[in-house]
């Protein structure tokens, strides 16, 4: 039986959504409002590097994100081990018959 998402795991991606909008939202004002554009990158050492970092810092916070939400989820199930079957005869001598 498949058990149904609880009303607080619906709230956290209601407001995970929300916050991720608001953060894409924030940085594209921000990069509207600074005049970054290509011109400008190919002449400045610190927006490049910016513009490297920011996503390998991103990327590295979704990571220990994922981690620490995989430890606090417990301990792991125990694993259903199939029954073992008995040893198939290998040697068809002719001593069965």
């Amino acid at each position: 039986m498949q058990k149904s998402a609880s009303p607080k795991s619906k709230n956290r991606r209601v407001f995970t959504l929300a916050g991720i909008s608001l953060l894409s939202l924030a940085a594209i004002a921000a990069v509207t409002v600074s005049g970054v554009s290509p011109a400008n990158l190919a002449q400045q050492a610190d927006t490049q590097i910016a513009v490297f970092l920011i996503p390998v810092a991103l990327l590295m916070a979704v990571m220990l994100y994922e981690a620490a939400r995989f430890v606090m989820a417990g301990p792991l199930p125990a694993r259903v081990t199939a029954p073992k079957r008995p040893a198939r005869r290998t040697n068809w001598a002719d001593s069965d018959r």
